[in-house]
């Protein structure tokens, strides 16, 4: 039992100890250090740099060329031109001829005078038939009265086709538009031969719906004067445009 009140007295020393060593470091660290001074760190130099510029070369200096001295010119000697001697010409004196004199012609005697004979009487002239006239042609229409009639049945066909364009609804709902040109061929009476796509909108619906407006307007006026007579072609724009 003595050893364990012996025990027990050593253990309660100790924590009292370290009681006390704790406080006394305690207020050691409090009154030290504040009082140490803290050296400031000083800070590093700056180095300064200052780049040098790039001495600049010298000037060049380009020496002119020695000035070579052209050589005179000579100038080529005119040779004197040999003179040549004229000899004279010696004068021819022509003799001038004779005139002939003719001899002179004896009197001959006179002919006997001739007498005309009586002129003929002409035959009469052959009864010519009357030449018939060949009958005038009758001149056509000019390369500009047809074109300014293409032009305007152009325009009539064009209003009477656009009375029956039919814009199709999955067309409008996928925003397709373009331009169709269609190419008629017509006879003389504006009676439709046949019809085909000359240019396409890029949709193969467009197309068939100019197609069959044409077919829908079909026969169609009678064509002007200039066009009639024979066959001609018309070609017609049929548009498609959303609004």
């Amino acid at each position: 039992m003595n050893i364990a009140i012996k025990q027990s007295n050593t253990h309660e020393n100790k924590l009292i100890w370290a009681i006390v060593c704790s406080i006394f470091l305690h207020v050691l660290f409090a009154v030290v250090i504040p009082n140490i001074k803290l050296s400031p760190i000083k800070k590093p130099a700056l180095l300064e740099v200052e780049l040098a510029s790039k001495p600049e070369p010298p000037p060049v200096v380009i020496q002119p060329e020695p000035v070579q001295p052209q050589p005179e010119q000579t100038k080529p000697k005119v040779e004197p031109k040999p003179i040549i001697k004229q000899t004279p010409v010696a004068t021819v004196i022509k003799s001038e001829p004779t005139p002939y004199t003719a001899p002179p012609i004896s009197a001959l005697p006179s002919e006997p005078t001739p007498v005309a004979p009586a002129p003929e009487a002409p035959p009469s002239p052959a009864a010519v038939a009357p030449s018939v006239a060949a009958p005038a042609k009758v001149a056509g229409p000019s390369q500009v009265d047809m074109n300014a009639a293409r032009d305007s049945y152009g325009n009539t066909l064009w209003s009477a086709i656009g009375k029956y364009k039919n814009y199709p609804r999955i067309a409008q709902m996928r925003g397709w538009q373009g331009d169709v040109v269609v190419e008629l061929q017509l006879d003389g009476n504006g009676n439709l031969k046949s019809k085909k796509i000359l240019k396409g909108s890029g949709y193969d619906i467009l197309d068939k719906e100019a197609l069959a407006m044409v077919d829908k307007a079909a026969p169609f006026p009678a064509p002007p004067e200039a066009l009639r007579g024979s066959s001609f072609s018309i070609k017609v724009p049929v548009p498609f445009k959303l609004e």
